[in-house]
């Protein structure tokens, strides 16, 4: 019996730690600035909580029904909060009032099961026991939870199919809980069939998430969605109209197949061309293989080392059959080394020198991304520069984040390089911008590898040349102890879509 009891207390608090969890992750990905949204997250819930251990002391009567119908009640609305947001995200205006309204309301249940069940519990076991055991395999449950949940949950069940299944984890703690206190709750008949219920609803639940997902999706993105996958560290989304393949990440766009030899060929030649030496070259992001197809366009490079965080991104790209086309096969070519990692960390960690070092992140939506624009960061990167060695980073819009743009810009210098910031036009995007960094002098190339679609000679030098709206501006150099470029990004583009 004690087993059975405290078993249900290790359920009950990997339930209530990962509807937060979900939360968190889901506005992350949809709103972006993680720590804010993860910050607020937590504390509202943790609010919630707290309300709902006060209001506890109003329940009197009837203790065990209380407690099984607060955990059906959890199962319901924690089981299905990620189809709801990802829905009210989709279909709606009101996605921040609708996911605090769900985080409050998960909350204040969750505050509620503990307190009822030490109640309950207080007649079996002295209090010092009881508070212990409790506390202890409740602290236990939240350690299970926050380990699943980024190793298995996310990559296997993903972020809908997750909340599903830990609904059904509290629907069943209320059904066996009418069983082990079948003594203090008399007949229990309607609750039971209430719990049956409850399963039933999130079992049906489970067997439609992928329809759940792709209504969300299909609402969400104007083309038709063909794959979608939730990774342990972004949402991966692919769409298809006609001939344009277009790829975005945690809901941000990262290219369409129409257009986006423009920007890789932008990207990598103004500064591999001019290393008529190179030999190793080292891209940091990227894993969609398309920058690392424009490197192999150059017998003389002998080594291409692509970092990139997810590997099931780069296994996508690997193994797609349309996408490894876009490719060209880059990520499978005998001269390309792919590893998984995270990009700051292995260049800490390992001591190779490159000629040339392509950062292709994605935009510094929020502060883990930022942190790969950082002073730190470039100053890291600029430690694996050979001699002579160029450095290129995609760096954002210089129109429309043009304090952003100018900030990377900053920062690179900051890190001790010289700099020489271009752009170019893309027409999924507008004007996109790069920078290159070296430790000596730079001078665009006056020759470039054949089978290009954009760049030529001519039109390279003319990429250096920037117009009066997109000229320097003021900026901070973003540093990792206080991001101002995500400040500057985020206001930015929240001004444009205004």
């Amino acid at each position: 019996m004690s087993v059975a009891l405290f078993l249900s207390v290790f359920l009950i608090a990997a339930c209530g730690l990962i509807y937060e969890l979900i939360a968190g992750t889901l506005a992350s990905y949809l709103l972006g600035d993680s720590v804010f949204q993860f910050s607020t997250i937590i504390g509202c819930y943790l609010f919630a909580m707290g309300i709902g251990s006060y209001l506890s002391r109003f329940l009197r009567r009837g203790l065990v029904a209380r407690f099984v119908s607060t955990e059906l009640m959890v199962g319901l609305v924690g089981g299905f909060s990620s189809s709801l947001l990802f829905l009210a995200f989709a279909y709606t205006d009101a996605f921040r009032l609708v996911l605090y309204v769900v985080v409050i309301l998960v909350g204040t249940l969750v505050g509620l099961e503990i307190p009822l069940l030490m109640r309950i519990l207080k007649e079996r076991f002295q209090f010092r026991e009881l508070v212990s055991h409790v506390l202890t395999f409740d602290y236990l449950g939240a350690l299970g939870a926050s380990l699943l949940f980024p190793i298995l949950l996310v990559p296997k069940l993903g972020l809908v199919r997750s909340a599903l299944l830990f609904g059904i984890l509290n629907a069943g703690v209320a059904l066996w809980s009418t069983y082990l206190f079948r003594g203090q709750l008399g007949g229990g008949y309607g609750l039971r069939v209430g719990c049956l219920l409850v399963l039933g609803v999130l079992g049906g639940g489970m067997v439609f998430a992928d329809r759940i997902s792709s209504a969300a999706d299909n609402s969400l993105y104007a083309d038709e969605v063909i794959f979608s996958r939730d990774t342990r560290y972004q949402r991966i989304v692919l769409t298809k109209w006609k001939d344009d393949l277009r790829l975005f990440l945690s809901s941000h766009l990262q290219f369409s197949s129409r257009d986006e030899y423009r920007y890789h060929e932008a990207l990598v030649h103004p500064g591999l061309a001019a290393l008529p030496g190179a030999r190793r070259v080292l891209v940091v992001g990227g894993g969609d293989g398309l920058a690392v197809r424009e490197i192999l366009k150059y017998p003389a490079v002998e080594s291409v080392t692509l970092v990139d965080l997810d590997p099931e991104m780069t296994q996508l790209f690997s193994r797609h059959p349309v996408l490894s086309a876009l490719n060209q096969h880059s990520l499978t070519a005998p001269r390309v080394h792919v590893i998984n990692a995270d990009a700051f960390r292995w260049l800490d960690s390992n001591a190779d020198r490159f000629d040339f070092i392509v950062a292709d992140f994605p935009d510094p939506t929020s502060y883990s991304l930022g942190k790969l624009f950082t002073t730190t960061f470039y100053r890291l990167a600029a430690k694996h520069l050979s001699s002579g060695g160029l450095l290129v980073v995609q760096s954002t819009s210089p129109l429309f984040a043009r304090q952003s743009y100018w900030c990377i810009v900053e920062t690179v210098k900051q890190a001790g390089l010289r700099t020489y910031p271009y752009h170019v036009y893309v027409p999924s995007f507008g004007e996109w911008g790069f920078v290159i960094g070296s430790l000596g002098p730079y001078e665009p190339p006056s020759q470039l590898p054949g089978g290009l679609r954009f760049l030529s000679a001519r039109n390279v030098g003319e990429m250096f040349v920037f117009p009066v709206d997109m000229q320097p501006v003021e900026a901070e150099p973003n540093r990792l102890n206080n991001q101002i470029l995500v400040r500057y990004y985020e206001q930015e583009w929240k001004d444009i879509a205004r």
